[in-house]
């Protein structure tokens, strides 16, 4: 879950601020009975920075996997973006590189994947890797995707429905 200052999202900076959108782990449990692998992959630059301790940030991926058990993985960038070079850039939403590792770890065709996103940068990193992509619009004041999203929702239980009447074949 992101936190809203002015529009914009910023990720929670404590453990105790970290919490899941209501019946995220229903909508996941209905794609994983569907057959669909599951992967969260995310960027988390303010550890890059210096604003944040990685170990704070895997405390909540590991609230994260408990709450949401059906996860098949977890992708996790810590370039801080910006313009700083970093050794995993090519990770870093919106570039695919996340999304490939997960591919190829796990076996997935990207062209029958989706990539599931309410940021510019998942709708990007979502097309550069060959996926059908979803925006989950929350009303970010950010830029628009380079790329319009395949779909555009409210909501993940939005999203999940898009998914399942649509399978890639």
């Amino acid at each position: 879950m992101q936190v809203v200052r002015d529009g914009k999202p910023f990720p929670p900076d404590t453990l105790a601020e970290f919490r899941l959108y209501d019946d995220v782990a229903a909508d996941c449990a209905r794609l994983k009975a569907a057959g669909y692998a599951l992967v969260v992959a995310t960027n988390q630059p303010d550890v890059g920075r210096g604003k944040q301790t990685q170990a704070v940030v895997e405390a909540m991926h590991a609230q994260l996997l408990e709450l949401i058990p059906t996860l098949d993985r977890l992708e996790v960038s810590y370039a801080p973006g910006q313009g700083i070079a970093h050794p995993e850039d090519y990770r870093r939403k919106p570039q695919p590189g996340m999304l490939l590792d997960a591919a190829s770890a796990l076996g997935l065709d990207l062209a029958r994947s989706w990539m599931v996103g309410d940021r510019w940068g998942d709708i990007d990193a979502g097309h550069a890797a060959g996926c059908r992509t979803i925006l989950i619009d929350h009303g970010y004041a950010e830029r628009i995707p380079e790329q319009p999203p395949h779909y555009t929702v409210r909501s993940l239980a939005e999203a999940v429905g898009i998914i399942l009447a649509h399978p890639l074949t």
